[in-house]
């Protein structure tokens, strides 16, 4: 009687195990390709199948999922990953309470904002000069005819200044009074009071090209 009992327990068992094995395995093919449909995260429950039929107003547009991030709340706990120091480290000078050095300060060394204007190609930095003018002044044009044409050369031909440096002249009002009459005066630049006095006199003043020295028409 108990070989029966143990002989359809085997049965049973046997046929149990043959009701999970797949019997359609020689009909797959090994060629068989994987299909699947690759998702953005931060799209995933984005529904876009009635994009082109949607009116977009106030109170229906939503931003895009993903693009507002919840903010960081530091402080919290340590499970949170800001808890405790909240960033700030165990100890130093900027884990202190208010804003320890001032903005731009980088420990003492040339900060950016000061390395800046000494570079290459900056307005005041290597590379870009002023404007150095030679100065002419109206005291110096004292002993000129009336109704001649000054400039350096003439000026220089005169004994009335002395050789210079610089290629570009500029008329100054010098330290004595300016006396000359109906002259007309080139240079490569006049300050204000030095025109308003050579036109006062009756003169007249006419700028030169820096590059060519030809008088320039206004």
């Amino acid at each position: 009687m108990m070989r029966v009992i143990v002989l359809a327990a085997l049965v049973s068992a046997a046929a149990a195990f043959s009701s999970f094995t797949p019997r359609n395995i020689a009909s797959v093919k090994s060629g068989s390709t994987l299909s699947m449909k690759i998702y953005d995260w931060k799209r995933r429950t984005a529904d876009e199948s009635a994009l082109d039929t949607v009116e977009y107003t106030l109170d229906n547009i939503r931003s895009a999922p993903g693009s507002r991030k919840r903010k960081n709340r530091k402080g919290r706990g340590i499970s949170a990953g800001q808890g405790a120091t909240c960033g700030f480290g165990m100890r130093g000078q900027k884990a202190r309470a208010g804003r320890p050095t001032r903005p731009g300060f980088e420990g003492g060394q040339q900060p950016l904002y000061r390395r800046l204007p000494k570079f290459a190609g900056q307005p005041t930095g290597p590379g870009h000069e002023k404007e150095v003018f030679n100065l002419i002044k109206l005291d110096e044009l004292n002993g000129c005819e009336e109704g001649s044409i000054v400039n350096f050369d003439s000026l220089f031909e005169s004994n009335a200044v002395t050789k210079s440096k610089y290629s570009i002249h500029k008329v100054v009002v010098g330290r004595e009074d300016f006396t000359a009459k109906g002259v007309t005066v080139q240079a490569h630049a006049f300050t204000k009071s030095a025109r308003d006095a050579i036109e006062g006199a009756g003169g007249k003043c006419e700028l030169l090209s820096k590059t060519t020295n030809s008088v320039l028409e206004v």
